[in-house]
């Protein structure tokens, strides 16, 4: 890379917009490291359900914080999860965890715990962190957010083909409601709501492929970096 400094790329954006598979692949055509912050929450969500944990206020899950052990590992397949050592990669994804984990996400001492790990990791490479407060609250000085987004029924869909590759399955109808509600509890919550930056650049994927809405990110992060610093 042309910087040898350390920064962020910030991607927000609403829930199967697209954000973690796009991070991955910038981060990977970049050579730089991916911080998977949702897969932290999520790693949370697991072990208050393997536990038998009750979740209905942060009395009952503050107990969970202090003894939670997370780390992430670059693997040959990606990002590896690990939850008290053990790997959790694929529990994380299960449907039951991203349906249940909005109210325990908005938190504020969930919320405070994990910003504080993504902070220190975040801090020692650079790196490309996805999640919906990443450019507002956890990196608000990251030298480059975007936003990212997608009308509602192309989400649904995405979500129901990553379900189905997976070999599980829901409803179109199911999944559009459910991120229509996650949608809502996310922008609505009191801590580090899902709002764009103003400093953040708008990517509607809506008729993006893939490869497409990457390439984007990966352009106007190559320009920047082989253009003179002030």
């Amino acid at each position: 890379m042309p910087d040898t400094a350390v920064w962020q790329i910030a991607l927000d954006g609403p829930a199967a917009s697209g954000k973690s598979s796009t991070a991955r692949e910038v981060a990977r055509r970049l050579g730089i490291r991916y911080l998977d912050t949702g897969a932290m929450y999520r790693a949370f969500m697991v072990a208050l359900i393997r536990g038998g944990a009750s979740w209905d206020t942060e009395e009952q899950v503050r107990p969970w914080l202090d003894p939670l052990g997370i780390r992430l590992e670059e693997g040959e397949h990606g990002t590896r999860v690990l939850l008290n050592g053990e790997d959790v990669s694929t529990a994380i994804r299960e449907n039951r965890v991203s349906v249940m984990m909005a109210p325990v996400c908005a938190m504020p001492s969930v919320r405070a715990r994990m910003v504080d790990l993504q902070r220190e990791l975040g801090s020692q490479t650079s790196c490309v962190v996805d999640g919906r407060d990443i450019g507002t609250v956890v990196f608000p000085d990251a030298r480059f957010k975007f936003f990212l987004s997608a009308e509602l029924d192309e989400r649904a869909r995405r979500r129901q083909r990553e379900l189905e590759a997976r070999g599980q399955s829901a409803s179109l109808a199911e999944l559009r409601e459910e991120i229509r509600l996650r949608d809502t509890l996310d922008s609505q919550r009191s801590v580090g709501p899902l709002k764009r930056a103003a400093d953040a650049r708008l990517l509607d994927t809506t008729h993006l492929d893939f490869e497409q809405q990457v390439q984007a990110i990966v352009d106007v992060v190559l320009a920047d970096l082989k253009s003179p610093r002030p």
